[in-house]
C-alpha cells in the first residue's frame, strides 16, 4: 500500500510537467498577446512592456524561465490584473471553488446514492419513476440553462434566494444554495443512476439471499452486505465527477457572480493574461490529478480484491 501511494505520487510530476509544457506553447503559438487591443499600442511602449515581462526572448528561453518560477511556487504578475501577482489572485478565489465544488459533490454524492437505494428497494414504484426521471432531467438539462431557470423561479419569482452574490456578504449560506444546486445536477444523476444499478444487482446475489434467510434485517443487509460492493461504481465515477465540477463551476460561476476561480478563468481566457490562464490551470490539473489519486486508494479500501502489488 505505501508503495503504491508513493509510486502513485512520483508519477504525478511527469503529469503535471506534460500538462504545463503543451498548455505553456499551445497558449504562446496562438495569435494574439496580452497587450494587444483594439486600440494600437505605440511601438515604443509595447517593446517596454514586452521587455518588462521578458516576452521579448526566445519562446525556449520563456519556457525555461517561466518553468524555473513555477518549480519556486512564483506563478508571475498577472499582465491585466494590476498591482496583482497571480499568487495573490489564486489565494483569494481558490477556496470560494473548493468550497462550492465541495457542496456540489456532497450534494450529488448524498442525494444520488441515497435516490439509487429507495429507487432499488422499490423497484417499478412510483417512488423509482419519481427519482429516475428526475435523474434523467438532471443527465439532460445543461447547466447553462438550468441556472437562469432555477434564478428565474427561486430569485426573482418567489423571492426566496437571492440571484448572485457569496457567503461572505449579508445574505450568507443562502448564495450557496443555487449555484450548488445547479452544479450538482448531472452529477446527482449519473450517481442515482450508477447507485440504482448496483444496489439491485447486490440484491439479487446469493449472499444477500443468506443473510435474508438468517433472518437478519433489511437495513443491517444494506449497511453490512450491500453497500460496500455496491458503492464501487458510485466511487469510480468520483474522478471524473471532480473533473466536470471543476470545469463546470467556471459556467456556474459566471451565471451567478462568484468570485472563484473560474472567473479569472474567464476573464484571463477574454484577455489573453497568459499567467493567469497558465496559474488556473496548473491548479486545475492539480486538482484533477489528486482526485484521481484519492479516489484509487478509496476504491482498494472498499475492494480487497485490488491488490497494489
Amino acid at each position: 500500500m505505501g508503495r503504491f501511494i508513493v509510486r502513485r505520487l512520483v508519477s504525478m510530476v511527469p503529469t503535471m510537467f506534460v500538462i504545463v509544457t503543451l498548455s505553456f506553447f499551445m497558449m504562446r503559438l496562438a495569435p494574439g498577446g496580452p497587450f494587444s487591443s483594439e486600440k494600437e499600442v505605440p511601438q515604443a511602449v509595447l517593446e517596454n512592456l514586452l521587455k518588462k515581462y521578458h516576452m521579448d526572448e526566445s519562446l525556449p528561453r520563456q519556457y525555461l524561465r517561466f518553468l524555473g518560477d513555477v518549480l519556486r511556487g512564483d506563478l508571475g504578475p498577472s499582465y491585466t490584473t494590476k498591482d496583482f501577482t497571480v499568487n495573490t489572485l489564486i489565494a483569494q478565489s481558490l477556496p470560494n471553488s473548493i468550497i462550492l465544488g465541495l457542496s456540489s459533490l456532497s450534494l450529488a454524492l448524498v442525494a444520488g446514492v441515497l435516490a439509487g437505494i429507495v429507487s432499488a428497494l422499490r423497484q417499478n414504484s412510483v417512488l423509482d419513476y419519481g427519482a429516475m426521471s428526475l435523474a434523467v432531467t438532471g443527465i439532460s438539462v445543461p447547466m447553462f440553462v438550468a441556472g437562469p431557470v432555477f434564478m428565474l423561479i427561486f430569485a426573482v419569482v418567489l423571492k426566496w434566494l437571492p440571484t448572485s452574490g457569496w457567503i461572505t456578504g449579508r445574505q450568507g449560506l443562502k448564495t450557496l444554495i443555487l449555484p450548488a444546486v445547479t452544479l450538482s445536477m448531472p452529477y446527482f444523476a449519473y450517481i442515482a443512476r450508477l447507485s440504482r444499478a448496483s444496489i439491485l444487482e447486490a440484491l439479487r446475489s446469493d449472499y444477500v439471499r443468506t443473510a435474508r434467510a438468517k433472518g437478519l434485517s433489511m437495513p443491517v443487509i444494506m449497511v453490512k452486505h450491500v453497500l460496500k460492493g455496491a458503492l464501487l461504481p458510485v466511487v469510480s465515477y468520483l474522478g471524473p465527477a471532480c473533473a466536470g465540477i471543476v470545469t463546470g463551476s467556471v459556467v456556474v460561476e459566471s451565471i451567478f457572480v462568484v468570485p472563484g476561480l473560474g472567473t479569472f478563468f474567464v476573464r484571463s481566457a477574454l484577455n489573453r493574461d497568459y499567467t493567469l490562464i497558465m496559474g488556473t490551470i496548473i491548479v486545475y490539473s492539480l486538482i484533477l490529478v489528486l482526485m484521481n489519486f484519492v479516489v484509487d486508494i478509496i476504491y482498494g479500501l472498499l475492494d480487497p480484491r485490488i491488490s497494489y502489488k
